[in-house]
Formats: structure tokens, C-alpha cells, sequence
């Protein structure tokens, strides 16, 4: 199936002039097909994001989660609202498990919801996993991850061991990477480095390269979280070796890529001209036909951008790409040889500026315990002019809550930076905040170092896109799959019907088939909180032979390729007085809760019992009704045989499956007027109530004349209402083990539960207990007008503490912004 629900923005194509070559315009037969394949290629695999802000980044268990999602079109980062189900998992990354999982209902792109820590769970660190149905049809590298740091009340947290068993210097993971790919002899070329130890944190590093007959060729040392990089020019037939220094005075050896004898380099310059975008491309090549060329292709999310010819006849050339042609972030460059294969690629980051400043302004710098908080919210642009931006907003107990890490991940790193690149990226909003000047630079080595494969070059320009199996949705999806038992296909579409019983007792009944394969699925579903499902498949006599299964019962793997180190550092005091503090207050909580518990159990209640209600039936008490019993369906086949002679009025006519109805009175000037049939509420047609068996019918009820009225003109024959005993409101079918049916409990929309911040300003029993919350105040759903503002309040608690909040949104181009203040409570 096509997705055609995602903007595909217009294709730029500029042939750019080389410097010191004199080139003219292509009309180039390649860049025409490299094109448009990608074109179709991008608008048949369009891409989303997920960005989900938590209100802190450590708890204890039985605490809360305080969450809210955004999504966004992968291409233009614009808000999507094309998916709106949210897929939140708790993933214990040691035991490669999903602990906790919850399906967020997105409206407008915007997803708020809660995740409760049980207290069963162990401590350790855990990850946020994030995605949508639709994004399961790439790389799980391109889920939204948060790490997590859960502790219990005993629980302590243990240093990483770094440290191999026997005391030897565990040996650093290196990678060694030339500019653009390769390494070509006689060709000048950058080596960009990146080291990591074994829990995964970036170390610092320092070494030199040596050349097979021993000679140092280069010396190096990291410049930023253990990346860097040097130069050198290799020979042809010669071997390279790095070397890093350890801490126990020996060295850890590395092998550098293989020289290739003839090919291309490319080196990029994205610091030095504040308009362009320098691509050098030099060029070791012999034999070449002249009119042979390199292509080069500039792309963003899926977006052509710039394309150019290099003549293979030149032995260097520099192109100069115009930043004003990109839109904001990460921008592939792609270099294809003279045989219209991909040789180099490398990664730039274009900033246009394009994020907003939310501005926290407290209307008070100091405040008491229990004083209420005005806070204002401004959002501009990079000119200072008003924007609205929808935000999430958390204030928590410095105090209480560690530290997170100042330049850990926000909604503006990884929707610029990381939701476009593999791997994990250390401190990401350093790169994204303007305080540090060094950041650009430090973010091109980031780029030299990271990968971007969002799709393979050979899947354009082959023109065979994969299928697209996971849909986008816009509400619940029940899929599954009918066969036989032996697995084996079913040969030809299946029957089927769905009874769905929500937690408010009311009763979803539908009814459809499969396709010829046995999949089915029903789709834009709307439930909260678990729900039972009855499947029930009829294929003739062989229904007790069917085996069905659900989609839903399978969830993305858990692949981790390193486990995620703690990235909150607790200080003794701090730990001790955070597990203390929040164990307190959930102690109170709990007895509150049993407080209330007995009060109930000691009231009696007095009343006359109210009428189950039964969201099957639109009408109120009907003209005539017979309740199916052992007695009077003994015997009969259908439902109509049940009927029969019983219901004044109601005739029928001939027995078994020939059998016919008519009511009284039903005729017009054609004729006889068939009544209408209605099964569990919904309309149905006498073949279809042919086929119910009696032992499951509770009862008939008959619709006549201005009765019948409620259903419209279609009721002029009056109505048959059949009430199963399965779509009751009381029946509980999830204990129904029935050959060719399946009973499944399935999850729905997590109910979004009001975080509690109480008023101090109005007196209330609950006020007496003592106040210690971590969270202070989380609001998800914080918009601001036209004008940029917008205005919160909330109460300090007990502690004299410092309050930590921060902001973080979007607006609904994708500008995203991050807003942060301290405010005193003495």
C-alpha cells in the first residue's frame, strides 16, 4: 500500500558553477533518472519523528512518569497528524525486555500520557523506547530513546566496571574513519576518529599512525569527547597502523582502512564561508574517457537539493553549494563515479536559525513554602517576533531530582541532530546551544564520525521500493491472521466477527472477512484502557479447523548494542535525601488511599438498583419479545423457527434456512415490506441472521409501526432486534474456549490521568500532611497565543529548596525551542 498521506516538498535542482573550471549547464541524461528515482523513491517512503519530554530524568518505584509525545513529518519537520497512536515502551536494556508499555492517543501531534513505575521493578537503568506503527517499517536506530535512571527504596546505584577481569586495562573501542569514505593513494586525506570505553562513554585519547616499514606518519589527540582527526597522504602498496596510548603505558593497536591504488577524495569545508559550502573533490584516476564525470547529489530528509557534474579529465575541482538553497539540519552529500555508482558521502549541518527562544518568567525570584508561582511563558523567533508554540512543561525539586545533564537531549537536539543520525551522541543540545561558540566545529567532527542510512543508494536507483508493511494509523489497529492449525494458508477468504467489551461495559460488534491469504484487520478503532476481544471464523464446516492470531501480540525486538550508561551523577547526601523524601511521600499517598478505602467500606447505601444499561439497544421497551431458552429453541435451526407462532403479529413463513418474515401491517403499494434486522445493534441482512446459531441468541425483540421509528425509513417493515448472549453487557466471553475462535485481551489508549498540584490558596483537609514532592508541577498541553505568551501557576511545596523548570515545544512549521529557569524557595 502507497502511504500518499505525507507533504513531499518541491524538488530544487541548481547545476552549480566549479570554481577554476568553466562549466556550463548539464542537461545530464543521469542526473534526470538519479532525480526522479528519488523522488518516488521519498514520497513512497516518507519518514516520521518522535520526540517525547519527560517531566524528570530519575525516579523511585511506584512513582510516575510524566510524559507527552510530539510527532513530526520527517521531511519538513512540520506537525504530522497523520499518526495518532503514540507506542511508548519501559525497555530493561540487560534483560533486552519491555517492562512497561503504553499506547498514547496523539491529537494534533501531541501525545501526553503517564507511565506508573510498579514497585516490582528492579533498579538499574532503563530506556524510553518511542515510535509509531508506521515507523516500524525502518530501522528501529530511528526510534526515540531517553534513558532513565529508576531506584527502589534500598536500592543503590553501582559504578560501571570499565575495567577488564585481572586487572588489565580494558581495550577502548576506536574507530577510525577517512573523510568521505576512503583512502586513496597520493591524495591528501582527513582521518576522523572516535573513541569509546567499554561502558560506552567517549574517553579521551591520544596516539600516532606508523606505516608498514615503521615510519610515524602522524601524531593524535581527541578535541571533544573522544573525537578528532588527522591528516596525511597515503602511499600506494603501503599499510597504515594506529596506535593509542592506555593508562598502564602500552598501546592498543588499530588498523587503518586499505589504500586503494586509484579513486576519489572528498573533503568538505563547512566552517570557513558563512554562504557556501565548500566540496573538494580530487581525483586519482587513469584511463578515463573524457567525457566520463563524477556526480555529485546534495539531499536533506528526502529533499534533492543541489546536483552538479565533475569532468573525470579535471584532477580537482571545488564546488561551492549555496546554504540558502537548505532548509535547516543535516544534509547528505553524495559523490557517484563515472559509472553512476556511489564512492563518497559525507554529512554537513546547515543552521538557518529556524528554532524559537521560550523565555520563563517568574513574576518573583524568591518565594516561601506553599506561595503561589505566576509564570509567564514567552515564544519568538530568531528576529524576536512573537510565535504561538504548543510546550510541555516541568518544575521539579533541584533538591530532589539529580541534575540531568546540561546538555543532554531536547526536543531541538533530536529533531535537528539525532533523529536523523545512527549511534549515540554524547551531550547533544552542546552542539544546538548558541553559549558554546566552539560548536560548530565540534559538531563537524560529530558529522565526520556519525552515519546517516536511511535508505541505500542501490534500492533509488534500482527503483524497487520495499513494501510498505506497517500503515500509518489513525486510531487502533486489530490485525491478525486466520490459517490452519498446521500453519498452512486457509485457502480462501474467512468470515469473521468481532465482539469488543470496553471497560464501561458497553459492547462493539463487527463483522467482515479475510482476504484470500487470511489477513484481516479493522482499523481506526477507539478504546480506552484493556478491552476483551472475541474473533469468531466461519468457513463452512471447517470453522473448528481455523487457528487466528493477532498482530498486536508482537512488538518491536529489543536490540541494544551497548548497554546506556547512567548519565546523572548522585551525590551520597543527594541519593539518601531523594529515596527518603519520595518514599515519605508515597507512604502518605498510600495511607490517604486506605483512609479513603475504609470510609467507603463503612458507608451503606440505599437505593433502588438502576437498569443495567446496554448500549446495543436504541429503543425503549418493545412491542413484543421472546427469550430464547433450552426449551424453546430444542430443535430448531434458526432464529425464525424460535419465533415462529410466538409474537402476535409476526408471521413466518417456511422453516429452516428458506424460511421468511413479515410483520403485520408492513406493506406499501409494491407490497410486503421486509422488516428490519439488527444483530447486537448493528443492521444485517436475513442471510446474515440465518446463519447465528440459536444457543447463542438471548433474546428477539420485535419493533412495530411508530416503535420501529428510531431507525428510520429503512424500520417501515419494523424492526427484529436479536440480542446475543455473548454481546451482553454482564457476559463475560473471555472464558468461552470455542473451536475457531480466538479470546484476547487488548490494550487501548493509555487513560490520561491529571497530574495533582495542589491550591494552597484554598484551605483543604488533605493540605495538613507534609509537602516533599519531586515534581512540583507538570504541565503537557501549554499553548501560546499570537502573541507568544502564555501564563501557568502552581504552589512551592514544603522544602527550601531551588526549583528547576523547564520548557520544551515546537511550533506547528517544526521550529522546536527549549526554555529553562531557577527559582528560590526560602
Amino acid at each position: 500500500m502507497r502511504p500518499t498521506f505525507f507533504r513531499y516538498a518541491t524538488v530544487y535542482v541548481a547545476l552549480t558553477a566549479m570554481l577554476f573550471l568553466a562549466f556550463r549547464s548539464y542537461d545530464d541524461d543521469f542526473i534526470k533518472r538519479l532525480l526522479e528515482q528519488f523522488r518516488a523513491y521519498s514520497e513512497f517512503h516518507p519518514a516520521e519523528k518522535v520526540y517525547v519530554h519527560t517531566d524528570r530524568d530519575a525516579y523511585l518505584t511506584g512513582e510516575t512518569i510524566w510524559m507527552k509525545g510530539y510527532l513530526f513529518n520527517g521531511t519538513t519537520h512540520e506537525v504530522d497528524t497523520v499518526s495518532q497512536v503514540l507506542y511508548v515502551d519501559l525497555v530493561d536494556p540487560v534483560a533486552r525486555r519491555v517492562r512497561l508499555r503504553a499506547q498514547l492517543r496523539a491529537t494534533n501531534s501531541y501525545a501526553p500520557g503517564q507511565l506508573t513505575l510498579p514497585d516490582s521493578l528492579a533498579a538499574g537503568t532503563y530506556e524510553i523506547r518511542a515510535y509509531t506503527n508506521y515507523m516500524r517499517n525502518y530501522s528501529e536506530a530511528y526510534f526515540f530513546r531517553k534513558t532513565l535512571t529508576i531506584l527502589r527504596p534500598d536500592g543503590v546505584l553501582s559504578a560501571a566496571n570499565v575495567a577488564s577481569a585481572g586487572g588489565t586495562v580494558a581495550r577502548p573501542d576506536v574507530q577510525f574513519l577517512p573523510e568521505g569514505g576512503q583512502l586513496v593513494a597520493g591524495i591528501e586525506s582527513r582521518v576522523a576518529f572516535k573513541a569509546v570505553n567499554a561502558s560506552g562513554r567517549s574517553m579521551s585519547v591520544e596516539g600516532f599512525v606508523l606505516s608498514a616499514k615503521k615510519d610515524t606518519i602522524a601524531g593524535f589527540s581527541s578535541k571533544h569527547l573522544g573525537m578528532g582527526y588527522f591528516s596525511f597522504k597515503p602511499e600506494a602498496d603501503q599499510t597504515y597502523t594506529a596506535f593509542v596510548k592506555l593508562s598502564d603505558a602500552t598501546t592498543a593497536s588499530y588498523p587503518l582502512p586499505a589504500v586503494q591504488a586509484q579513486g576519489v577524495v572528498m573533503q568538505v569545508d563547512n566552517l570557513s564561508h558563512k554562504d557556501n559550502i565548500k566540496v573538494y573533490v580530487s581525483i586519482n584516476k587513469n584511463n578515463t574517457a573524457e567525457t566520463a564525470a563524477l556526480t555529485l547529489l546534495a539531499q536533506t530528509r528526502g529533499q534533492a537539493i543541489q546536483a552538479a557534474k565533475i569532468p573525470l579529465s579535471k584532477k580537482s575541482a571545488l564546488i561551492q553549494l549555496p546554504r540558502s538553497q537548505f532548509p535547516e539540519g543535516i544534509s547528505q552529500l553524495t559523490l557517484f563515479d563515472e559509472t553512476n555508482k556511489p564512492i563518497c558521502e559525507r554529512l554537513v549541518f546547515v543552521n538557518k536559525d529556524e528554532q524559537i527562544t521560550v523565555a520563563l518568567a517568574p513574576n518573583k525570584t524568591t518565594y516561601k513554602n506553599r506561595e503561589k508561582v505566576d509564570l509567564t511563558i514567552t515564544t519568538t523567533n530568531a528576529d524576536g517576533k512573537p510565535v504561538p508554540a504548543n510546550l510541555s512543561l516541568a518544575a521539579v525539586d533541584a533538591r530532589l531530582a539529580p541534575e540531568p545533564d546540561s546538555n543532554g537531549a531536547t526536543i531541538t537536539s533530536h529533531l535537528l541532530l539525532s533523529s536523523d543520525l545512527t549511534g549515540t551522541i554524547e551531550q547533544p543540545d552542546y552542539y544546538v546551544n548558541p553559549s558554546h561558540p566552539d560548536r560548530w566545529a565540534l559538531l563537524d567532527l560529530v558529522l565526520m564520525t556519525h552515519g546517516w542510512r536511511r535508505f541505500t543508494w542501490s534500492d533509488v536507483l534500482s527503483g524497487k521500493a520495499s513494501p510498505i508493511k506497517y500503515t500509518a494509523e489513525r486510531g487502533l489497529s486489530l490485525t491478525g491472521r486466520v490459517v490452519r492449525p498446521n500453519q498452512k494458508d486457509i485457502g480462501g477468504k474467512v468470515k469473521l466477527t468481532f465482539l469488543m467489551a470496553k471497560r464501561d461495559s458497553s459492547r462493539l460488534f463487527l463483522s467482515g472477512e479475510t482476504d484470500e491469504a487470511g489477513n484481516f484487520g479493522a482499523y481506526d478503532l477507539d478504546f480506552t484502557d484493556t478491552t476483551s476481544v472475541l474473533i469468531q471464523g466461519i468457513k463452512g464446516a471447517a470453522n473448528r479447523n481455523l487457528t487466528i492470531t493477532l498482530d498486536q501480540m508482537l512488538t518491536p525486538t529489543v536490540s541494544v548494542t551497548r548497554v546506556p550508561y547512567n548519565p546523572l551523577e548522585f551525590s551520597g547526601d543527594a541519593l539518601a535525601e531523594f529515596i527518603r523524601r519520595t518514599k515519605e511521600y508515597q507512604e502518605i499517598e498510600q495511607q490517604i488511599r486506605r483512609n479513603g478505602e475504609v470510609l467507603l467500606q463503612a458507608v451503606t447505601v440505599k437505593a433502588k438498583k438502576e437498569k443495567e444499561f446496554d448500549s446495543r439497544v436504541i429503543y425503549g421497551t418493545p412491542d413484543a419479545s421472546v427469550k430464547f431458552t433450552p426449551m424453546n429453541t430444542s430443535g430448531r435451526m434458526t432464529i425464525l423457527d424460535v419465533i415462529q407462532g410466538q409474537i402476535a403479529g409476526v408471521q413466518v413463513m417456511g422453516t429452516g434456512m428458506n424460511a421468511s418474515v413479515q410483520i403485520r401491517g408492513a406493506s406499501n403499494f409494491r407490497g410486503a415490506v421486509e422488516p428490519l434486522f439488527v444483530l447486537d445493534g448493528m443492521p444485517m441482512d436475513l442471510q446474515g441472521i440465518m446463519g447465528v446459531s440459536v444457543q447463542d441468541v438471548d433474546r428477539v425483540d420485535v419493533l412495530k409501526g411508530a416503535s420501529a421509528a428510531i431507525y428510520g425509513s429503512r424500520a417501515a417493515g419494523g424492526v427484529i432486534s436479536i440480542l446475543t448472549k455473548r454481546g451482553g453487557p454482564n457476559y463475560d466471553f473471555t472464558k468461552d474456549v470455542t473451536p475457531g475462535t480466538l479470546v484476547a485481551k487488548l490494550p487501548g489508549y493509555a487513560p490520561v490521568r491529571e497530574f495533582y498540584a495542589p491550591q494552597y490558596d484554598t484551605k483543604k483537609p488533605e493540605h495538613i500532611r507534609p509537602d516533599y514532592r519531586t515534581t512540583l508541577f507538570w504541565a503537557p498541553l501549554i499553548q501560546t497565543d499570537a502573541q507568544g505568551k502564555a501564563t501557568i501557576s502552581f504552589f512551592t511545596s514544603d522544602a527550601k529548596t531551588s526549583l528547576r523548570l523547564q520548557a520544551e515545544g515546537a511550533t506547528i512549521s517544526g521550529m522546536p525551542g527549549v526554555g529553562r529557569a531557577t527559582v528560590k524557595v526560602n
